[in-house]
């Protein structure tokens, strides 16, 4: 008795205990079921629902651990039997898990409903053709381009004087520029910024690029000689007497 009230309270220790009991049970039998729906649906993070006739049971999981256990009641209710925050309402628990052999049956239907849905798959597939060809038919052409650009940078060098430079120009609407480090070209690129790289100090472009824009190279290398004949001629009208 204190300060005159005599009253019984009902220990909730026993309660939450046995709360906690029923919960680590599921999160041990429902993380076999997390890391097995992983493997079946290859991959280490995802998430599985399963109907029953009394609701819906979500299985989360990531790197193959169960992550959370959702039931939702058809009647509307949602009840977390296990999740990373709070344990459940030990009368929401047990709401659910009248439920949970169900969602178990449900599990092994799904798995069940896949066996065998592979056996007539072929793998008779046709052998895929080799491409060292075109890589050689590309890279013949990348070389020739380099070699050329690599004159021009020579010759820019020259003119210029200073270890970078660039050389840009328009042809056929589309914007080509060369960049230079001293007398090597260190890029040919086509489309401005976003472009495409014909030549880079990455990966080559792709055939298809290749063919694409070789026409317009040498529209390229046609307004290069011409800005040096211009330069050419505005020098030759320079008089000292």
């Amino acid at each position: 008795m204190t300060d005159g009230i005599d009253f019984d309270v009902t220990d909730a220790a026993a309660v939450a205990e046995k709360r906690d009991e029923v919960v680590a049970a599921v999160e041990s039998h429902a993380g076999r079921i997390a890391r097995e729906l992983a493997i079946l649906q290859g991959g280490d993070y995802g998430r599985r629902a399963l109907d029953t006739d009394r609701g819906t049971w979500t299985v989360k999981y990531e790197g193959g651990a169960l992550q959370f256990l959702l039931f939702e009641g058809s009647g509307g209710e949602e009840t977390y039997v296990v999740s990373t925050k709070r344990p459940p309402d030990p009368e929401d628990l047990a709401s659910a898990m009248r439920d949970y052999e169900a969602f178990v049956a449900a599990y092994n239907a799904h798995v069940e409903s896949l066996s065998g849905v592979l056996d007539d798959v072929s793998i008779d597939f046709p052998e895929p053709r080799d491409t060292s060809d075109v890589v050689a038919e590309r890279d013949r052409v990348l070389d020739r381009i380099r070699e050329v650009c690599n004159e021009i940078a020579v010759q820019l060098y020259r003119y210029d004087g200073t270890d970078y430079g660039t050389f840009a120009t328009t042809v056929s609407g589309t914007r080509w520029e060369l960049k230079r480090e001293r007398d090597r070209a260190s890029y040919l690129r086509a489309g401005g910024e976003g472009g495409t790289y014909l030549l880079s100090q990455y990966e080559p472009p792709a055939a298809p690029d290749v063919r694409r824009l070789v026409g317009e190279f040498g529209g390229f290398v046609d307004a290069y000689n011409d800005s040096v004949e211009e330069l050419e001629s505005d020098l030759g009208g320079v008089s000292f007497s």
